[in-house]
């Protein structure tokens, strides 16, 4: 055998694997064409124009969504020249679980294929990062004839394939679960590439150059009208009902598709499925299609859409808080909840308790934040209050998935956080009203745990907060009705029960009728002697509310005489500083003043500024109210500068303590526009009513009892300010209001029949 040859072999350039061998004595070299790409020759299996993957189908009755028409949705260019840093490459389709972000994806899709504006449409389900690489690879298998054992390797072919191709390809990745599946494999931009992401994540990360970031809300009031006659063409005696099951349901398009599909298998009308709906008793799983009968292809119930979510949110940092957070949530308004309730101590406590380890404020507002990511609530703090809003529906969902003890947890620490950041004054309206929304959808919620010992505080400071923004009629009705519920589960008897009625003479009597507020002091009088006794502080405090409306229907004699009586036992079973005690000293002066009796009146309230300065402090609105009617006696004495130069000096303090919006700041309002032109000056006077007008109007709107007084003011003031002819037709306006709103013996109808006598004489 002949000695081996040296051999030396030489490699230059990137390699991934070498061989050296020995003695070669043969070469045969078969080589194809050089192609134009980076790749290994391709052995293409498929021809353009393909489609890879399976598109599902479009829902029954499909809706083309008004928000997709707007300018740039969609939109791609067609020519590579026109390209610039703006333009949008990938559109990211975000939302809650059923809202119809994948139908929005079906239909673009189908639609640009079947106008043959694309060559290549790859749908791929984009529930993890395997189903994701697993498609791309297939695909790179099929169009570029090439399987790579390693399935990154081959989907990394394909993305250089899509930024290479001069074909014109959409590539729609649906349900994307999270951000991070897609490091590396977003698709490339590309002149004639087009990419649509559906994801109820919300993370920034899903943000970036040339991607539109698309919030898909549900359906409009016509598209949803849309939907439901398209599904129930055959059916149409089913729509009667439909826009009230609608607005029940929220205009959510997966919440329609099923109960759709549960009304037409079983003949029932919209009304007849709102009916069962609104029936708190049955849970959503009683009222929706099985997973046998769902309709257009879906996979999951509505009552299952969430969980996958829910789950998600829960996994991220701070670990277990979303879940919890949720629960609470779906107690509350859907429409609006308070940012930092969720941040109470009751809500920290049921975290801590849930979690077993302590929970901070910071974890809770990153807990939101989680919510939020998963599309479960939609934050908006720049519209504080209403900071949180999580649809009706998976409000109820959390609550049917929740054991019976969870949800008494949950309830009780909403309850608690409402109370705890519901200030003592309402100075802000708006928020009170969010605040009192709240209130109303834990007592429509769950109300059962609001009556478990007695009628619940917040129960009561809902309607406290009604009078205290002028909402009188509003809160007639609420104590009303929950006088009525408090009957019913405690007894006419029960201190709760004579507490909410309690509040009634003050409403009824500050809606305008203080003859039927006197009739309910004297009937609730007579139980609290029986129930409570004679000298129970809330006795007690009944009778001065029996001596003042009494005098508001003309007994001013006998409104001050029994004031003065009542002082004495209030002061024997009280003591001189109880704030009660300072209240019928503030009744007492008042109808001193109104007898006739200015300066003694005076005298009254500058003694009692003293004492509710040290008592109840100077920012209090009860010592606000003294040194408004301090202002008012000086006036009505004779004062009239030192009246507004006092009055003046409450207002600025109201505005600083109550907000401009508060019901005692617009009476200080009208007070110093009054005594302006009691001082020589009716048109700074009229126009001070004017602007007062609008704004009572605004806040309080154009029933409430003041407005007859302001619009008698204006009245009067055109006539002083040199037109009596406009002041008769303004009383005669102001008089028709009267007798249909207040009737003819009221005394603000027999002041307006005054009033129109004197300007006709006066014309």
């Amino acid at each position: 055998m002949a000695d081996p040859e040296d051999v030396a072999n030489t490699i230059s350039g990137t390699v991934e694997m070498a061989v050296q061998a020995g003695t070669i004595h043969e070469v045969h070299l078969y080589q194809q064409p050089e192609t134009s790409g980076p790749w290994p020759a391709s052995r293409s299996t498929v021809e353009l124009p393909y489609r890879a993957g399976i598109v599902p189908p479009r829902a029954l009755a499909f809706q083309r969504r008004s928000q997709t028409a707007r300018p740039g949705m969609f939109v791609m260019p067609r020519d590579s020249a026109t390209v610039t840093d703006e333009t949008v490459t990938t559109t990211v389709l975000s939302g809650m679980g059923g809202v119809g972000k994948t139908q929005i994806a079906i239909d673009f899709a189908e639609r640009t294929w079947a106008a043959g504006e694309t060559d290549l449409l790859v749908w791929v389900s984009a529930g993890s990062r395997e189903a994701i690489v697993s498609s791309y690879a297939r695909l790179a298998v099929v169009l570029l004839g090439i399987e790579d054992q390693d399935r990154d390797r081959g989907a990394r072919r394909l993305l250089e394939w899509l930024a290479n191709a001069s074909a014109r390809w959409l590539v729609v990745l649906d349900d994307l679960q999270r951000p991070s599946d897609l490091n590396g494999l977003w698709p490339p931009e590309a002149p004639w590439g087009r990419v649509v992401v559906t994801t109820r994540r919300r993370d920034a990360a899903l943000r970036g150059h040339r991607r539109q970031f698309v919030e898909i809300e549900v359906f409009t009031d016509t598209e949803t009208f849309g939907y439901l006659t398209g599904v129930l063409v055959d059916r149409a005696h089913l729509m009667e009902g439909a826009s009230a099951l609608a607005s029940e349901l929220g205009h959510l398009p997966l919440a329609l598709a099923q109960a759709a599909a549960y009304m037409l298998d079983r003949e029932l009308s919209c009304s007849e499925y709102l009916a069962r709906w609104v029936d708190r008793r049955n849970l959503l799983t009683s009222l929706l299609p099985d997973d046998e009968a769902l309709p257009d292809d879906y996979q999951v119930t509505l009552a299952a859409t969430w969980s996958l979510s829910v789950e998600q949110a829960d996994r991220l940092a701070p670990a277990g808080v979303a879940g919890v957070l949720l629960t609470v949530a779906s107690m509350l308004d859907s429409n609006g909840i308070p940012v930092e309730l969720f941040s109470a101590p009751s809500v920290l406590q049921l975290l801590a308790t849930h979690l077993q380890r302590e929970v901070s404020a910071q974890d809770a507002q990153d807990g939101l934040g989680c919510l939020q990511r998963l599309s479960l609530i939609t934050s908006d703090r720049v519209s504080n209050p209403r900071g949180i809003r999580v649809h009706a529906l998976v409000q109820r969902a959390t609550r049917d998935n929740l054991p019976e003890h969870r949800k008494a947890a949950a309830a009780h620490a909403a309850v608690a956080a409402v109370l705890h950041i519901w200030p003592t004054i309402d100075r802000d309206t708006t928020l009170a009203q969010v605040l009192r929304a709240n209130a109303s959808s834990l007592n429509e919620i769950c109300g059962e745990y609001l009556w478990e010992s007695g009628a619940h505080e917040l129960l009561l400071r809902a309607g406290e907060s009604l009078v205290e923004t002028g909402l009188v009629s509003d809160a007639t009705r609420y104590f009303q009705e929950l006088a009525t519920r408090a009957f019913v589960r405690l007894g006419p008897l029960h201190a709760d029960t004579l507490a909410i009625r309690g509040h009634l003479p003050r409403c009824l009597g500050r809606a305008g009728d203080p003859t039927a507020a006197a009739t309910a002091c004297e009937s609730l009088l007579l139980d609290q002697l029986e129930a409570l006794g004679p000298h129970h502080p809330r006795t007690l405090a009944t009778r001065i509310d029996l001596a003042y409306w009494r005098g508001k229907t003309g007994d001013v004699t006998g409104a001050l005489a029994a004031g003065e009586e009542l002082l004495a036992d209030q002061l024997q079973a009280l003591g001189p500083h109880d704030p009660d005690v300072l209240m019928t000293r503030h009744y007492i002066a008042y109808w001193r003043g109104k007898s006739g009796d200015v300066h003694g009146a005076l005298t009254a309230c500058q003694e009692l500024l003293i004492d509710r300065l040290r008592v109840l402090g100077p920012d209090h609105p009860d010592t606000m109210i003294t040194r408004g009617n301090i202002a008012r006696w000086r006036a009505h004495s004779g004062d009239i500068d030192g009246g507004i130069e006092g009055f003046e000096a409450v207002l600025a303090d109201q505005l600083r303590v109550l907000g401009p919006d508060h019901p005692g700041t617009l009476i200080i309002r009208g007070s110093i526009a009054r005594w302006r032109g009691e001082a020589g000056d009716p048109v700074t006077a009229l126009a001070a009513f004017e602007e007062l007008l609008i704004d009572h109007l605004r806040v309080l709107g154009p029933h409430h009892p003041n407005m007859f007084i302001i619009r008698g003011n204006i009245a009067r003031w055109r006539g002083e300010a040199g037109d009596p002819a406009a002041a008769v037709s303004a009383f005669e306006e102001l008089l028709a209001d009267c007798l249909e709103m207040l009737g003819p013996d009221h005394p603000d109808t027999a002041r307006t029949i005054a009033n129109v006598a004197y300007w006709k004489a006066m014309s």
